[in-house]
């Protein structure tokens, strides 16, 4: 089956657009759309929780998913990845119509595959090194990192990170990869788990 997948950020905005260029690319490509999958949702939602995650769950070996670009399936690399790998495993291709990637079983999916992966290990390098310098400014500044002695936390150094972290671990990041992303310990990432039951499959 040939789905179309589009997704827009908010509800001031039209997934016509999105529709009108696939139908466009399909009609020049010789190819027809079976079903639709459309939603209204940030692509920093995992997609367990979008209907993106359910579309992941019926595809099958031979399937086919066109959307207007890769930053329709998520906003980070890392997501993006992950539901890549995913879909090579299945043997489902993704074609964009502003890129114009044909992603399959091919050589140049493989290539490109990889071309992300580097990409996203760089992304990932040079957030744990301007993190790093971050710090390091700060206490040259004389700022007094972390909470005062005694003081409860009201959040946590991770608050807000957990479909990030759930990407990373369904992408198959070791856990020194993710604290070293996130600059944690490993106890750290561990407790913060516990409380927000995330759990390593």
């Amino acid at each position: 089956m040939n789905y179309g997948y589009i997704r827009v950020s908010t509800d001031k905005q039209t997934v016509e657009n999105q529709r009108f260029e696939i139908e466009n690319y399909c009609s020049k490509n010789g190819l027809m759309i079976s079903e639709w999958i459309e939603e209204t949702v940030s692509g920093t939602v995992s997609p367990k929780k979008r209907n993106l995650g359910k579309l992941l769950s019926k595809v099958k070996k031979g399937d086919l998913i066109v959307c207007s670009e890769l930053s329709r399936l998520g906003r980070s690399m890392f997501m993006i990845m992950s539901i890549l790998n995913r879909l090579m495993e299945t043997e489902v291709s993704v074609f964009t119509v502003k890129e114009g990637y044909r992603l399959g079983q091919d050589l140049q999916s493989k290539v490109l595959a990889f071309a992300f992966s580097i990409s996203a290990e760089i992304e990932r390098t040079l957030l744990s090194q301007r993190t790093s310098e971050a710090l390091k400014r700060k206490k040259e500044e004389g700022v007094v990192l972390g909470r005062p002695k005694g003081c409860k936390a009201k959040s946590y150094k991770l608050s807000g990170c957990e479909d990030e972290i759930i990407n990373m671990i369904e992408a198959g990041y070791r856990i020194v990869d993710i604290c070293e992303y996130f600059g944690c310990s490993t106890a750290t990432l561990y407790s913060f788990m516990r409380r927000t039951r995330i759990y390593i499959p």
